[in-house]
């Protein structure tokens, strides 16, 4: 496993190379001169030479793409091209109340813990009920609800539940650690909304597939309860998948939900990238880019590693 966890860790960075090409190609050519975006129909020939200089795009494409190796390198990528601060204390923040990772984290982790728990077990009631009418009457829900916009979901029940009935703030924010519940009330029980269907249907999936398999027959066969076998033997062999859904969904729960913190006005991930995109901020957006992919690859190893523990039979090489 170690042999394989190196190797693996060894292949990250001729896949991060390719990122960082693309990447470059993007926003340093195809994109334009970022200078001359940057300082505006109005600016002098003298004034768009410095602010290359400042930028680091003085030089060749080579030299510019040498300079964007050092930032990913070093993860020093530079400052904000529009609120001119540097971009690590955007993302990371200066302090762990204000950092918009954790932001990010307290509204995704708890949401996306609850989700995977009432929708394992709901499917693992569907699939033991399966074919039935509570079976069928939740596969018309799951499927209608995973039918709705995001939009729908986040405008109604901030109208119903924050607006009409009060019962948490409609948008805002407070960095306490316990003042910052009430703020997120709303936006968790959105998320679990947006994301249960879609969840329910995916894990009904993978018990229908397992309970057909010879060792449930066999299980039967030796008169073994059918709740132990769902609960124990089934569950059990079927998570891989699970565990390969659970960990490569891990990434985009620390880069935030862009939708859901935009309308709440949560300073997370998700809203700095809004505003990047907005802006045009294309330091932010690379460093976002970098970092993601940087994260899945993280993410991707561990689901790999994963396999093995949750599985002797599987052997990774």
């Amino acid at each position: 496993m170690y042999k394989y966890a190196l190797r693996r860790t060894l292949y990250m960075i001729p896949i991060l190379f390719g990122i960082s090409i693309i990447t470059f190609i993007l926003f340093n050519v195809a994109g334009g001169d970022p200078a001359l975006q940057l300082a505006g129909k109005s600016a002098t020939k003298e004034q768009i030479e410095e602010l290359r200089k400042e930028l680091g795009l003085s030089g060749s494409y080579l030299e510019q793409y040498g300079f964007y190796v050092k930032q990913i390198v070093t993860m020093d990528f530079g400052r904000s091209w529009s609120t001119k601060q540097k971009i690590s204390q955007m993302i990371f923040g200066e302090s762990l109340a204000d950092s918009p990772v954790l932001v990010s984290m307290s509204l995704t982790f708890p949401a996306f813990f609850i989700t995977l728990m009432l929708s394992i077990c709901i499917a693992l009631l569907v699939t033991f009920f399966r074919g039935t009418v509570f079976d069928k009457t939740v596969m018309v829900i799951s499927l209608s609800a995973i039918s709705i916009s995001s939009l729908v979901y986040i405008l109604y029940l901030q109208y119903g539940l924050g607006y009409s009935l009060g019962l948490f703030p409609i948008s805002g924010w407070d960095p306490g650690w316990l003042e910052r519940w009430s703020y997120l009330a709303m936006p968790i029980i959105i998320f679990v909304a947006l994301t249960l269907g879609s969840n329910i249907l995916f894990y009904r999936t993978i018990f229908m597939d397992e309970i057909f398999q010879d060792y449930v027959r066999t299980a039967r066969a030796k008169g073994l309860d059918n709740k132990k076998i769902m609960f124990k033997h089934v569950l059990r062999n079927a998570m891989i998948p699970i565990i390969t859904l659970v960990v490569l969904q891990v990434p985009f729960l620390i880069t935030g939900t862009l939708l859901i913190e935009s309308f709440f006005s949560i300073p997370g991930l998700g809203g700095l990238i809004w505003q990047a995109v907005n802006n045009s901020d294309f330091p932010v957006i690379k460093a976002f880019t970098v970092i993601s992919a940087i994260v899945y690859m993280i993410f991707q190893l561990i689901s790999d590693l994963l396999y093995a523990v949750v599985d002797p039979k599987v052997q990774l090489r």
